[in-house]
């Protein structure tokens, strides 16, 4: 993710040192994206002093060891311009491990395919009660706020999702399920052949 970018945007208001950037990325995003971890944001400061989008200065301290204080260049604003006014498209597809798991579950028949989305679904009813308190808590964060509605939009349509392979997946799992005894009988012959032969 580009998270170099976001670095760009906190850098417009003032310059900053790592933690005190890491400290407003976690109080702008809030709980739903998650920490930052401090190794990887000095990576990316050192790829974007780098790429001529950041300066780097020293700031002497007394008590402390010194200091590199971060500023955004004009050649980073123009950067963070061109990012941030062009639409996000996703590349990398759809990949869920549920998918994976419905899979497994049409496999193993329709109690399977039963069990799963049921599961599933009051995982989804109970995500969605703990983002309804997070959204109370964050209601004067718009930015936080935002970030919580996309996940309470998303899991809903997640829920939405377990419907549609109910309906489409159902035929599927009990016609998986109608070969099982032929796949065993199948397997039973061959286990029997060796025997046989060896008679």
């Amino acid at each position: 993710m580009p998270l170099h970018h976001a670095v760009l945007a906190l850098l417009t208001r003032r310059p900053n040192h790592g933690y005190e950037l890491k400290a407003r990325f976690e109080e702008a995003v809030g709980p739903q994206w998650g920490g930052l971890n401090i190794g990887h944001l000095y990576q990316i400061l050192e790829r974007l002093v780098r790429d001529g989008y950041v300066s780097r200065s020293q700031v002497t301290q007394t008590d402390r060891p010194d200091k590199n204080l971060y500023t955004l260049t004009e050649a980073g604003e123009a950067e963070l311009r061109s990012w941030a006014t062009t639409a996000w498209v996703r590349v990398g597809g759809f990949r869920d491990e549920l998918f994976l798991k419905l899979l497994g579950a049409v496999a193993l028949g329709p109690q399977a395919l039963a069990t799963l989305i049921e599961s599933q679904r009051q995982t989804y009813l109970s995500e969605l009660a703990g983002l309804a308190q997070q959204r109370r808590a964050h209601a004067d964060e718009p930015l936080v706020a935002v970030l919580i509605d996309a996940a309470i939009a998303h899991t809903k349509a997640d829920l939405g999702l377990l419907d549609s392979a109910a309906q489409h997946l159902g035929p599927l799992a009990a016609a998986q399920s109608a070969q099982a005894p032929e796949r065993s009988r199948v397997r039973g012959d061959a286990d029997e052949a060796p025997r046989g032969r060896a008679g």
